[in-house]
C-alpha cells in the first residue's frame, strides 16, 4: 500500500480527495498546509503529495521548494485554482512534477497518482535499487545476488532512509524523530546501536557503506 499525503486548507476537498484515495487502494494522510504537512513527513513515509497551493502559514510553492532544497525526491502533484501559464511555470520551476486545475475532476486525479508513481519506478514494486542491493520495502528484505535478509523494522527503515539519500548527512536527531517519532522516548544513542547492527549485517556489501560524520550524524555512500 501507498501512502499519499494530501494536502489542502478546504476541508471538504481535503476528506473527499482522502476518501478517493482509499477506494483506489492507497493510504492517505491530510494535512491543512505546508507546516502540517512537513510535520507528517517527519512521522511517516509517504510516496507522493497531492498539495494546493494557496494555504496559508506555508503555500504549496513553498512547500515543494523546501522539499525540493531538502532533496526529497518524491512525486508532487499541486492542485489549484490559479490556472495561468505563469502560475504553472512557477509551480514546475519550483520542482513540481504535475499540475492540476481545479475544479478537478477525482478519477483523473486518481490516474495521474498512478502515473506519478510509475514514473518514479516504485508503483507494483516499492523497491529501492542500490547497485545491485534491493530493499523491498512491503516485505522488509534487502537482497543482494539473490540472497534475501528480513530486518527488524526500525533497521531496514533506517537503511531504507539513508539509501534513499545517498551522500545525504542525517543528524541523529532527523533519524530519531522520522523512524522512531518524535515522542518516542528512546534516545540518540538508539540510533547508533541500529546503525552497528547495520554495518555488521552489511559489511560484506559490495555496494555501499554506512559512513559517521563526526559531530553531524550518519550518511550512505556508494562503494567504489
Amino acid at each position: 500500500m501507498f501512502n499519499i499525503l494530501v494536502v489542502e486548507d478546504d476541508k471538504k476537498l481535503r476528506q473527499l480527495m482522502a476518501a478517493v484515495l482509499k477506494k483506489n487502494g492507497y493510504k492517505a494522510f491530510c494535512a491543512e498546509d505546508g507546516e502540517m504537512a512537513l510535520e507528517i513527513l517527519n512521522k511517516e513515509y509517504i510516496d507522493l503529495i497531492i498539495s494546493d497551493i494557496m494555504m496559508p502559514n506555508m503555500d504549496g510553492y513553498e512547500l515543494t521548494k523546501s522539499l525540493r532544497d531538502a532533496n526529497y525526491n518524491l512525486p508532487i502533484l499541486m492542485v489549484s485554482a490559479k490556472e495561468s501559464f505563469q502560475d504553472k511555470q512557477k509551480g514546475f520551476m519550483v520542482g513540481t512534477d504535475d499540475y492540476m486545475v481545479k475544479p478537478i475532476d477525482v478519477k483523473e486525479m486518481v490516474l495521474r497518482v498512478g502515473a506519478l508513481l510509475r514514473r518514479s519506478k516504485i508503483v507494483n514494486e516499492h523497491k529501492l535499487t542500490f547497485g545491485k542491493t534491493v530493499l523491498d520495502y512491503d516485505a522488509l528484505t534487502v537482497s543482494q545476488n539473490g540472497d534475501a535478509t528480513v530486518l527488524p523494522k526500525k533497521e531496514f527503515y533506517l537503511l531504507f532512509k539513508l539509501l534513499s539519500y545517498p551522500g545525504q548527512i542525517f543528524t541523529r536527531q532527523q533519524l530519531m524523530d522520522e523512524i522512531w517519532g518524535v515522542d518516542s522516548e528512546a534516545d540518540e544513542r538508539t540510533v547508533d546501536v541500529h546503525i552497528k547492527r547495520l554495518r555488521e549485517r552489511f559489511k560484506t556489501n559490495s555496494d555501499f557503506e554506512i559512513m559517521t560524520v563526526r559531530g553531524l550524524g550518519y550518511k550512505a555512500v556508494k562503494k567504489s
